[in-house]
């Protein structure tokens, strides 16, 4: 791959993860304004958005309150950011999630790095993904899904038992 990943291909990716549902809040559908053009991924079965459930993922086309240090306000800008749990988290990052600081620049460009405001709570993020992300992004993304699915299952079972 020469180019970086689209906001698309990682929809599509996503989306054929098994039970994986992308949710794309746009106006009229009562998701609130700074959400619109933002992507949530979540594990669902049953292909409706979960009322308590947290997303795997996200992409987010703009910069959020408290965040506007990763400048998602440049042209064609988007971030990806990845629940890939504590593991992959310190395998990218070299420490654990609790130990994040704001360091470096998260306006960085196709680099694995912690999220700039979920760091903490193990988030990774990747803006603008490209040739040196595209397959670590795609293991992130998976590695994700399966953690939600497991968290999933978890608490269906807890509920049927």
């Amino acid at each position: 791959m020469t180019e970086r990943m689209t906001m698309e291909e990682i929809i599509d990716f996503v989306e054929n993860l098994d039970g994986a549902l992308a949710v794309r809040p746009e106006p009229g559908d009562g998701s609130p304004e700074i959400s619109w053009g933002d992507t949530f991924f979540f594990y669902s079965p049953e292909g409706v958005m979960p009322a308590s459930t947290q997303p795997f993922a996200t992409i987010v086309t703009k910069n959020q309150p408290g965040d506007e240090r990763s400048r998602l306000d440049r042209p064609d800008t988007f971030r990806v950011n990845v629940a890939a749990g504590k593991e992959l988290f310190v395998r990218w990052t070299g420490h654990a999630p609790r130990a994040s600081a704001a360091d470096g620049d998260p306006g960085v460009t196709d680099a694995v790095m912690a999220h700039p405001v979920y760091g903490s709570m193990g988030w990774l993020a990747v803006v603008n993904p490209g040739p040196e992300t595209d397959e670590a992004l795609r293991e992130l993304l998976r590695t994700a899904h399966h953690l939600a699915r497991s968290r999933h299952e978890r608490r269906t079972d807890s509920t049927t038992s």
